[in-house]
């Protein structure tokens, strides 16, 4: 399990820096200011996420249930949250914009929130 959330991790993290760029460069002319600054928070919380996933593959073991859960809200909600976000601004710039995906973000967002949640638990039951 370490090892795929080392894998996920830093593929995360390389996707982050490759559509930051993109985003950018290439899409500051076909996107609004809105659209722009919606791609730039799933840009964000995709790099950010993609750093704790490598922090915590580094420090836990993630052999408990709790562990494993917690890393995999943070990988499917970081997944479900960005690549949702990317989906609607680009789909949206072309004029046709994919609806469906407009609840996947917030089922994204709780995952992540469910994660942190997962973490803090984790925190406070090894100082119990």
């Amino acid at each position: 399990m370490v090892l795929v959330a080392q894998l996920v991790g830093a593929l995360l993290g390389m996707l982050a820096v490759i559509f930051g760029a993109f985003g950018a460069h290439l899409l500051k002319k076909t996107f609004s200011v809105d659209q722009l600054s919606s791609f730039e928070t799933g840009v964000k919380y995709q790099m950010y996420h993609a750093l704790l996933i490598l922090m915590l593959s580094f420090n836990l073991n993630l052999e408990s249930s709790l562990e494993k859960s917690m890393l995999f809200c943070f990988m499917i909600g970081t997944f479900l949250f960005s690549f949702s976000i990317y989906g609607l601004c680009i789909s949206a710039a072309k004029g046709k914009k994919f609806k469906i995906l407009g609840p996947i973000t917030p089922l994204g967002g709780l995952f992540l929130v469910i994660g942190w949640g997962l973490l803090i638990y984790h925190f406070i039951k090894n100082i119990i």
